[in-house]
């Protein structure tokens, strides 16, 4: 698939950039694969080498199923945008700040590059993680390596439906897309990820009633609870972010994961905002509490183990790199042209295009 021609960015005036598709419709399958650059001069030039070429590879694997619906998604972190790109960075990019709060931690772990790689067949996704790989894997050390899956009615493994509350169409690109606040950015988006274990036999103990005050919403329905009913330290009471008087949004794409046989059931927890502020504000809210003490009670039952910030930057920065030369940090100021279809053309071809219960697959 291609890009809408309106859509296209024109390096030539500057007017737009054109978005990585962090939004793209939520998907059956789903593999997170984060990494570590390796230490040398040879192994910033095989990532920038590789920034132009992943729509090629993913056009490739794509072509085996063109209703898969296969995406991906490259982020950077923050040592690893200064080793590769020199030091114009997006204006909020930093490392995963921890949060220490009596025993809940929400820990910050080592990751350079975020592959988010979606479709709604896994074997699309692990052929392209594969190619990836054979790619870049003298470049870089594995971190974590997560495959998810769409659990029964789109629920996560503690029976809740998870993402409820997604913005969709343009208001999910108002959510994530970097504007006009950082001109030289603009196009890209801000990603956390984290990865939680549940301690399902704790909280499969819980009464049905005590585990919907703990999410703030209905097990079975999905409704949200009335605010008279509803504690205020239930999760979506404390993920709720409100600035004059308005919810600011972020798009979740969270997945369910798991190794029955070693008893580890978990949440791969992905978040995509404008600002990386938003999700840390959030998190700060979990795991010190909305006032300090007013802690989401979830998080008696599942820990934090992996912590990650990344920065996914415009398809238009992405075309600019070289083996040799970073992007251009001269680029002139654009403004976010929205998200390209979830294949991205090559830049050899001209140019890149990179809930409910129930209908387009939503994650709160």
């Amino acid at each position: 698939m291609t890009p809408d021609p309106k859509s296209t960015p024109n390096r030539t005036d500057g007017l737009h950039a054109l978005a990585q598709p962090v939004s793209a419709a939520l998907t059956r399958a789903a593999i997170f694969l984060v990494v570590t650059l390796k230490p040398g001069s040879e192994s910033p030039k095989t990532l920038r080498s590789f920034c132009g070429d992943l729509g090629s590879l993913i056009r490739a694997v794509e072509a085996r199923d063109f209703e898969a619906a296969l995406s991906c998604i490259m982020g950077f972190g923050s040592e690893a945008w200064d080793r590769l790109f020199g030091p114009s960075r997006p204006a909020m990019l930093h490392p995963f700040r921890e949060i220490r709060a009596g025993e809940r931690h929400a820990v910050s772990t080592p990751g350079d590059l975020l592959f988010h790689i979606r479709a709604k067949r896994m074997d699309l996704c692990f052929e392209l993680a594969t190619q990836i790989m054979a790619r870049i894997g003298n470049a870089v050390a594995p971190a974590d390596e997560v495959h998810g899956f769409r659990f029964f009615d789109d629920r996560d493994l503690i029976g809740f439906v998870d993402g409820t509350e997604n913005p969709r169409g343009g208001a999910a690109i108002d959510a994530v897309l970097v504007g006009e606040e950082d001109a030289a950015f603009a196009g890209g988006s801000y990603v956390i990820v984290q990865k939680y274990l549940h301690d399902l036999a704790g909280w499969e103990a819980l009464s049905t009633e005590a585990q919907e005050r703990i999410i703030g919403r209905k097990k079975l329905s999905d409704i949200e609870l009335d605010d008279s009913v509803k504690p205020t330290s239930a999760h979506n009471a404390l993920t709720t972010i409100v600035e004059d008087g308005k919810e600011i949004k972020i798009v979740r794409d969270n997945m369910p994961f798991g190794r029955p046989t070693q008893g580890e059931f978990g949440t791969y927890f992905i978040g995509y905002s404008r600002s990386p502020g938003t999700i840390e504000l959030m998190l700060q809210n979990m795991f010190v509490g909305r006032p300090p003490g007013n802690y989401d009670r979830l998080l008696d039952f599942s820990r934090a183990v992996t912590g990650n910030l990344f920065f996914v930057p415009s398809v238009t920065f992405l075309e600019s790199v070289s083996e040799d030369q970073p992007a251009d940090s001269a680029l002139p100021s654009v403004s976010p042209a929205g998200e390209s279809s979830p294949s991205i053309p090559s830049r050899r071809e001209g140019s890149l295009g990179i809930g409910s219960l129930k209908g387009d697959i939503s994650n709160e």
